[in-house]
């Protein structure tokens, strides 16, 4: 009998088609797998050759069958450790103020795959995007509290990561772990909702770009007198109230999300601003709105949420991003500024500045780039893992 060109792994062997694009592995790529691997066990991938391509979990109900955790050599407990050690100190390295709301852990982005940790006050939150990574935050939790001095946590395996691996979601929160949440970002208050809110419960990816905007503000104000600014899709109001408490004479917030609106007025109670009018609405028509009403502003910002999940959304996904960049460019003051964002990790920043060039094409006047961003350093980006910047934000002159 012939023997197997595959090499000898004292780990099971996942053997696909073809050298993997990056650090996940797909079921349409894998040639063999032995039967009865269980979730969470450690696998040696090889390509087709027989050479390495490093070391993963294993899922078998999870479209992404393996998520390689290390390239070079197996790993142990010791060793997730030490990738969560090395995270802060990457932060710390970074000048990250780790007391301010920030992301501790980014996934595949910090050798952790799909375990997020973002920090808020004394509460870490955590969200798993596969069962798999259970185990990870198992393993790094008590160090994170050690280093971070922080002393409740909330974990979240959510309905919609559940229904993709066949699993049933998780909530698990720390003995007295807060519901609500009162924090601090570039001396803004903000309330975050632990039952409710999406993702970790505050959007940390956008830090930088609110203190932007924030100064933006205060340059019109300085030129002008006055500065009108418009915040599509504000969830609980984090652009609107840097405006705001930038000197903003005019703020108008605009979500769909009714919850999130609740959330944003008070938030704008706690910062003593009566300056931001919030409202629950469908963007679309609320634009048209303005634009027949000949409302313009100085400042837009349209930060949607995800548009393109997966791939199966692609079409359906880009068109929103299309549409909606079209019926916002108009409300734009000439001269003024346009911040536009994606968070679709699916989506590279090329395709994102065509499409927003594609919608505004009929503007009458051009838009010029003025910085194209992302999220902040706690956010790293791996080389091997392009989906780690998975926000995108252009700013237009126009």
């Amino acid at each position: 009998m012939p023997s197997s060109p595959y090499k000898k792994s004292t780990f099971p062997v996942v053997q696909l088609v073809k050298w993997p694009r990056g650090l996940r592995v797909f079921q349409k790529d894998i040639d063999q797998a032995p039967k009865g691997l269980e979730i969470g066990d450690q696998v040696e991938v090889l390509d087709r050759a027989g050479n390495s391509c490093g070391f993963g979990v294993w899922h078998p109900s999870s479209m992404i069958a393996v998520r390689i955790l290390r390239t070079d050599a197996p790993f142990d407990d010791d060793w997730i450790r030490g990738c969560a050690l090395a995270a802060i100190n990457r932060r710390r390295a970074a000048n990250v103020n780790l007391n301010e709301p920030c992301r501790i852990i980014h996934a595949e982005s910090d050798d952790l795959p799909a375990l997020i940790v973002d920090r808020f006050d004394d509460t870490l939150c955590a969200e798993l995007y596969s069962e798999t990574a259970v185990h990870l935050w198992d393993t790094i939790s008590p160090i994170l509290h050690k280093e971070l001095g922080t002393q409740h946590h909330l974990l979240r395996f959510d309905e919609k990561s559940a229904r993709a691996e066949n699993a049933q979601p998780l909530e698990l929160r720390s003995n007295s772990c807060p519901n609500l949440l009162k924090i601090s970002e570039n001396g803004i208050r903000y309330e975050v909702d632990l039952r409710d809110g999406h993702k970790t419960g505050f959007f940390c990816d956008q830090r930088l770009n609110r203190q932007k905007i924030r100064a933006e503000v205060e340059r019109v104000i300085a030129t002008k007198g006055h500065c009108s600014v418009l915040d599509i899709c504000t969830y609980t109001g984090g652009f609107a109230l840097a405006a705001a408490v930038g000197g903003a004479t005019e703020v108008q917030g605009v979500d769909l999300d009714e919850k999130a609106i609740a959330v944003a007025k008070r938030n704008a109670n706690l910062n003593q601003t009566t300056k931001v009018r919030f409202t629950h609405s469908d963007a679309f028509p609320w634009l048209r709105q303005a634009f027949e009403n000949g409302s313009r502003f100085d400042i837009v910002i349209v930060d949607p949420p995800k548009f393109i999940p997966n791939r199966s959304k692609w079409d359906e996904g880009i068109a929103k991003y299309h549409d909606l960049n079209k019926v916002a460019a108009p409300l734009l003051e000439e001269g003024g500024l346009m911040l536009t964002c994606s968070c679709s990790g699916l989506l590279p920043m090329s395709d994102f500045q065509e499409k927003v060039r594609q919608a505004t094409k009929r503007l009458g006047r051009p838009l010029r780039i003025e910085a194209a961003t992302g999220a902040g350093p706690d956010h790293p980006v791996r080389l091997d893992f392009p989906e780690g910047a998975y926000l995108k934000a252009l700013w237009l002159r126009g």
